[in-house]
């Protein structure tokens, strides 16, 4: 997200870049830490997003134990990203890629507007893209996390840009 500059989104095939962000929790991780033991979806968002916030309680639903693990990548603050996930009732990890640091991790992807999703094979090969909201796409991710992501009472729309 550098400021007057129009970056290139990384697409489907392409190598991820290796990053290194801190952890909500604590420390800081790297995207081969990451997809050590399988595919990982990395998740670029802003707290006041409005698609966003639609689409993360979403991604909470396919968070599962040993299939397919979900990483929020914030470009916020920390006060600002735990209120968000308190907000939003999301328990998956998060990173920190705030705008004091540059957006390190947000430009190698190429993001120009959130959210983005990248879902990284465990050789470190981005397998798949989406920018802003897509019911199939939310479907497919649930159908590889063995999980049915929509409930018979939510009313999403089937597309949104971010």
């Amino acid at each position: 997200m550098a400021h007057g500059k129009h970056l290139k989104l990384l697409q489907a095939g392409a190598p991820a870049p290796d990053f290194r962000l801190q952890h909500l929790g604590g420390g800081e991780v790297t995207l081969r830490e990451l997809v050590a033991k399988g595919p990982a979806l990395l998740a670029f968002f802003k707290v006041n997003c409005p698609v966003c916030q639609m689409t993360f309680p979403f991604l909470e639903r396919l968070q599962t134990p040993g299939r397919l693990p979900v990483y929020g990548i914030s470009q916020n603050c920390v006060e600002d990203t735990v209120s968000f996930n308190r907000h939003f009732g999301i328990t998956f990890p998060m990173l920190l890629d705030p705008e004091g640091s540059g957006f390190p991790a947000s430009n190698a992807y190429g993001i120009s507007s959130v959210p983005t999703l990248f879902l990284v094979e465990q050789d470190g090969t981005i397998a798949e893209v989406t920018e802003g909201w897509r019911k199939s796409e939310i479907e497919r991710l649930g159908a590889r996390s063995g999980v049915n992501p929509f409930r018979p009472t939510d009313s999403v729309p089937e597309a949104k840009a971010g």
